[in-house]
């Protein structure tokens, strides 16, 4: 189970750090230790650096088992928790996905080196555009970032896979009603301390299957749906 929040200072730099080692002993020991097996996935680890998506004060600390703090309230996810989520969507070189919140833009690096196309919201302007920048850079150009408030449905669209990188406390039907026929939707749901990975599966017109993952905590989609509350 990953750590709830957990915030880090940057550290010092090193001319002579080993990232190579480092990230060898990611895959090693945080990555096939959390049930990620699929070779595909582990070899695509090697090939996109997540250093590469981090400010330079947090390089050296890019591929230890930590979220990194992104600013404006937001952290990337541990790198266990985006090599498992890559691992459950299975996708395919033809599908399509959508992802709220890019964040750093690794997370959608990853994805987009899977699928045919990624469309990535984010509400934080700034976010969005130095993850731009850091796709373009790695050579990644199935991607289109785009500033939008994503919490509750975003589009028209359909997607063959949607994954929502904050949580929500609970999960609007609009979200499935943008799947493809066989498509899925990665989401962690609920309220901290009780938050719940989940991943639902289109399998008829208006009909999912859900499957319940691993309990973790991360921050909330900003403006994410919530249940009724009782006022007394």
């Amino acid at each position: 189970m990953p750590a709830a929040n957990t915030t880090i200072a940057p550290g010092s730099s090193r001319a002579a750090f080993d990232f190579e080692r480092a990230r060898f002993n990611m895959v090693e020991q945080q990555i096939r230790t959390w049930d990620v097996l699929d070779q595909d996935v582990l070899d695509l680890l090697f090939k996109v650096h997540r250093e590469d998506y981090v400010a330079g004060a947090y390089r050296e600390l890019a591929l230890a088992d930590l979220e990194i703090p992104l600013g404006d309230g937001e952290s990337m996810w541990t790198p266990k928790m985006e090599a498992r989520v890559v691992q459950i969507l299975e996708l395919r070189r033809d599908e399509s996905v959508l992802e709220i919140g890019t964040g750093s833009g690794y997370l959608c690096a990853l994805l987009a080196s899977k699928a045919a196309d990624v469309t990535s919201v984010e509400i934080h302007a700034r976010l969005a555009a130095q993850a731009q920048a850091k796709l373009e850079r790695g050579g990644i150009a199935n991607v289109r970032v785009e500033i939008g408030d994503g919490a509750q449905g975003y589009g028209n669209a359909e997607y063959d896979a949607i994954v929502l990188t904050g949580s929500t406390p609970v999960l609007p039907d609009s979200w499935l009603r943008q799947l493809k026929p066989g498509g899925r939707l990665f989401a962690i749901v609920g309220d901290a301390p009780a938050m719940t990975a989940r991943i639902l599966r289109w399998t008829a017109p208006g009909a999912v299957a859900s499957e319940d993952l691993f309990e973790t905590v991360i921050a909330p989609l900003r403006n994410a749906a919530q249940p009724p509350r009782f006022v007394f």
